[in-house]
């Protein structure tokens, strides 16, 4: 039997009905699950993340987010001025996105999958091996995603994890837990840059729409429908056949393809 330190029963899902289907509101159709890809830091000065390390698929889609995006002004006090000097615009901030993940295996009181999850957030603010190999130790470049939630869609580092435990099973194992989650944009290079200057990637965001599919995408842009399996591990997809139109695809450079 499990115990909980402040007593109560199994908690309710705080954003939607666990698994892909389901849950209150759904009408009968399927849930479109969120989910954050751990994707490993480029090398090099590229602003797009390097290969899939794994995908985080959330167990219950959250209640809310917080998202704010900050620009900085800079004004120079001057005494011959009574209202502060002229505010000069240094430009916008990157956004941040807070979220959280709530992870809940009360049903299998012996699991360990909660404490596994969690070890998977906390790996994102851990240095990777990769990175470590290459002389230019980071931690992993993340990005999340929720259907045709684009305004949320970013390639963000995690800039911290705080974890609550609320359940434990009889062993001591975490069978249910909270973790809030901090992403910090990176932001991409300014449009129009000249590609010649070697610090640019060709990488770009493709919306799907009506009729794509990774096939279609992929003969489009490369000439050769076989590379959508780089599109699909590029974005984390394990089942081509649920993309819905609205969906943001980082679509690989032409060299990452070929390579």
């Amino acid at each position: 039997m499990a115990t909980n330190g402040k007593g109560g029963g199994k908690g309710g899902n705080p954003g939607g009905g666990k698994g892909g289907k389901g849950g209150k509101g759904g009408a009968g159709k399927s849930l479109v699950r969120a989910s954050l890809a751990i994707h490993e830091p480029p090398v090099g000065q590229s602003t797009t993340p390097g290969g899939l390390i794994k995908n985080f698929d959330f167990d219950f889609n959250p209640a809310q987010l917080t998202m704010s995006r900050r620009t900085d002004w800079k004004a120079t006090p001057s005494p011959a001025v009574r209202d502060g000097g002229q505010p000069e615009f240094m430009g916008p901030e990157p956004r941040r996105l807070n979220l959280d993940v709530f992870l809940d295996s009360s049903d299998q009181p012996d699991s360990n999958e909660v404490l596994k999850k969690v070890e998977a957030l906390f790996s994102c603010c851990e240095v990777t091996a990769s990175s470590l190999a290459a002389k230019q130790p980071s931690t992993p470049w993340v990005v999340f995603q929720w259907g045709s939630f684009s305004t949320a869609r970013f390639t963000a580092y995690v800039e911290s994890v705080d974890v609550t435990y609320s359940l434990f099973g009889t062993t001591g194992v975490p069978i249910r837990a909270t973790c809030q989650v901090s992403l910090h944009e990176i932001p991409s290079k300014t449009k129009g840059q000249n590609p010649t200057s070697g610090a640019l990637t060709a990488r770009r965001v493709h919306r799907l729409v009506a009729g794509d599919s990774l096939q279609s995408l992929a003969w489009r842009e490369y000439g050769d429908a076989t590379v959508w399996r780089v599109i699909a591990e590029t974005n984390g997809i394990d089942d081509p056949s649920r993309l819905a139109p609205g969906t943001e695809l980082i679509l690989p450079a032409v060299e990452e393809v070929t390579a």
